[in-house]
């Protein structure tokens, strides 16, 4: 059964550093299945046509039981597998990274190898936009104009995710509620505005609802 919520790479990031005069690059982004993930591996393969390995891992389901790894002709043990261990301590779901290197003459050894490939992509991470995603439920409330900044007050203040307003004869604005709270958010609205809104509930759909959780 899919996970009610799980963090995850919110959006693509990039971060280099160099090793003993090796260059070395991490990718990270958001993937939804392992076809997702290998073509992100492709387009960073891509990207960097004349490095010498590009060394992945990615867990690319919600369960965390996707997972795959690459050495990419590194020594076995010494990339991918550090770089999943990396994923898995930090709880990650749906998400891959590639750490491309340039080979700048100095061999590492496999401790050395290790350390640069975890370090890399642990340092990614860090540095990466990580979110908790919910299952999340829309929300559409209509009020008069005289009721529209209350509305945003309320919005503000429980933490809705506003996907969009439009502007007609009243205003409309589309909000992503965590779903285990949908139905209290929306009672919560028609108390704050003294029942002088109209509610309607959407589709259910996967959204990131907070920043990096850490």
């Amino acid at each position: 059964m899919p996970a009610i919520s799980y963090r995850s790479i919110c959006s693509p990031s990039v971060h280099e550093k160099v090793i003993e005069r090796s260059r070395f690059i991490a990718d990270c982004a958001h993937v939804c299945s392992e076809e997702e993930a290998r073509a992100f591996v492709a387009s960073v393969r891509a990207k960097h046509p004349l490095a010498t390995h590009h060394c992945f891992a990615f867990i690319a389901d919600e369960a965390g039981n996707l997972q795959r790894f690459s050495d990419d002709g590194e020594p076995q043990g010494t990339a991918g597998m550090p770089m999943l261990e990396v994923l898995k301590a930090q709880e990650l779901r749906c998400s891959a990274v590639v750490v491309t290197r340039y080979f700048g003459g100095v061999k590492l050894g496999a401790g050395g190898l290790v350390r640069a490939y975890a370090g890399t992509c642990a340092e990614a991470l860090s540095r990466a936009d990580i979110r908790v995603f919910a299952l999340c439920r829309e929300l559409s409330f209509s009020v008069g104009y005289d009721l529209y900044d209350a509305l945003r007050k309320y919005l503000e203040r429980e933490g809705a995710a506003v996907r969009s307003t439009e502007y007609g004869s009243d205003v409309c604005v589309r909000c992503a509620v965590e779903e285990e709270r949908a139905r209290a958010f929306a009672a919560g609205a028609a108390d704050f505005l003294a029942g002088r809104v109209a509610v309607r509930e959407g589709e259910c759909f996967r959204c990131p609802v907070t920043g990096a959780c850490r």
